[in-house]
């Protein structure tokens, strides 16, 4: 006997209501989230080549440092848009969330694009420039939560760690489409052309790619759990107020977990290794279009490894996938610098390889953990609340103190111990969750969803 189906098309469990609509989710959210997150590394990776010497000139040999503070800027910015797009997202939709945070990103990008840089006018130069990526954090604070719950909360319960891979693939391809274009500008344009104009290209390129994501996720039904609310009316009025009155600590363990996963990706996310690899004054001194190669390879790497994290937390569990990727991240915590510091281009990239394995794995199955963990009416709140902290704790400022480090102590390996204890941290924090893998998503089951699943704490 076949299942029943509400008004909006979907079982009541939480499945879709045929395979087209399941592929047509996935395809979407991949595609969304790619654009979204090629637009925030095209910053970072411009920053380690380029916006030091173009926005950050009179500050001298702290103008790369600075150039790195603005990474880190937005990410203080994520947490806004993480309780804007929560609130609406909880209130009217995923859907209506993912359009708009993908049109604002897209602005900001192509915004940057055209700026002027500080030799034509002045002090202003800089000023917009972290403007505009404040705006970039802003959509990538509220970006997330919802291409999450689309992907997951449409999936079987058995496959949601499949599904919820999809939006985390996005953004080992969206590090690979940024790197892939710059270093194509850097063999188009090379030299002072690359300073001049090339760099401005991939920035502009964010135009082509707004029009198609948004064309591919207006054609996704909404939420199914959403859905269901809405029709029952069982919409949360506050559900910001409800998740930190409720849920507070539960959003600062899931915040650690993703802190040791996101220091570490930052390292070429954020642009750190491009910039040390690349810099004429540093101990490497390497040509940029290589490098950007190897960043690039890495890419695929992290993208296969969390693909495969997604399938592999299906049969085995979130926590035990997340533990054995914790343990693999260490070990490429341990054999990057050691690796890159040979200034060969084939060890580095070698180094990057083993590094995204790991953060593959802790990476992967992290919107069915997310998921998972909190009740229906509050979790487009708590997921992208978690997910902001988390990349403040950890992401936000992980190039600016690298870089700052290695200037103290002159050795990379001061990098190794900070990595390797954001790593641990997440391990820890792991370790302190229940693995609910399966738990019912539907709003009839939030009583059981809001059982807390930290160990140690109540469970009635």
């Amino acid at each position: 006997m076949s299942s029943p189906q509400s008004a909006s098309g979907f079982t009541p469990t939480g499945t879709i209501a045929s395979p087209v609509d399941r592929r047509r989710v996935v395809f979407a959210t991949v595609v969304g989230t790619t654009v979204e997150w090629y637009d925030f590394f095209i910053y970072a990776t411009a920053v380690g080549l380029v916006f030091g010497q173009l926005f950050f000139a009179p500050l001298g040999a702290d103008s790369v440092l600075i150039a790195f503070a603005t990474v880190g800027i937005s990410f203080l910015f994520r947490p806004l848009g993480a309780f804007l797009a929560g609130h609406f997202g909880d209130k009217y939709g995923r859907k209506v969330v993912l359009m708009w945070t993908l049109i604002l990103m897209g602005a900001a990008t192509a915004l940057i694009g055209l700026l002027p840089t500080y030799e034509a006018i002045g002090i202003a130069a800089p000023i917009l420039l972290v403007l505009l990526r404040i705006l970039q954090g802003l959509s990538a604070g509220g970006e997330w939560g919802g291409a999450v719950l689309m992907a997951v909360e449409h999936a079987p319960k058995t496959r949601r760690g499949a599904f919820g891979a999809s939006p985390q693939i996005g953004v080992p391809l969206g590090l690979l489409l940024a790197s892939g274009v710059m270093a194509v500008m850097a063999m188009i344009a090379p030299g002072d052309a690359f300073l001049e104009w090339g760099w401005r290209v991939p920035f502009l390129l964010s135009i082509v790619l707004i029009f198609i994501g948004w064309y591919v996720r207006r054609r996704v039904e909404e939420s199914p759990v959403f859905a269901e609310l809405a029709e029952r009316r069982e919409k949360a009025h506050m559900p910001i107020v409800q998740l930190l009155k409720k849920h507070l600590l539960l959003v600062v363990i899931a915040a650690f977990v993703f802190a040791g996963n996101n220091a570490v990706g930052y390292m070429t996310t954020g642009g750190y290794i491009q910039n040390y690899s690349t810099n004429p004054e540093g101990p490497l001194a390497l040509e940029r279009g290589p490098v950007l190669w190897a960043v690039a390879g890495s890419a695929v790497t992290w993208l296969l490894s969390t693909l495969a994290a997604g399938f592999i937390s299906d049969r085995i569990g979130r926590r035990t996938t997340y533990i054995i990727g914790w343990i693999l991240q260490l070990v490429g915590v341990f054999t990057l610098f050691p690796l890159v510091n040979t200034g060969e281009i084939g060890l580095m990239f070698l180094g990057l390889a083993i590094l995204t394995i790991g953060l593959g794995f802790t990476y992967g199955p992290q919107a069915a953990l997310y998921s998972e963990l909190f009740p229906a009416s509050i979790r487009f709140s708590g997921v992208s609340i978690s997910y902001a902290l988390g990349a403040i704790l950890g992401g936000a400022f992980a190039p600016f103190i690298a870089t700052w480090l290695v200037q103290q102590t002159g050795s990379t390996m001061s990098v190794t111990w900070y990595l390797a204890g954001m790593t641990v941290l997440g391990l820890v924090a792991t370790l302190l969750l229940r693995d609910r893998s399966g738990i019912p998503l539907g709003p009839d089951h939030e009583a059981e969803q809001s059982v807390s699943p930290i160990y140690g704490a109540s469970r009635a």
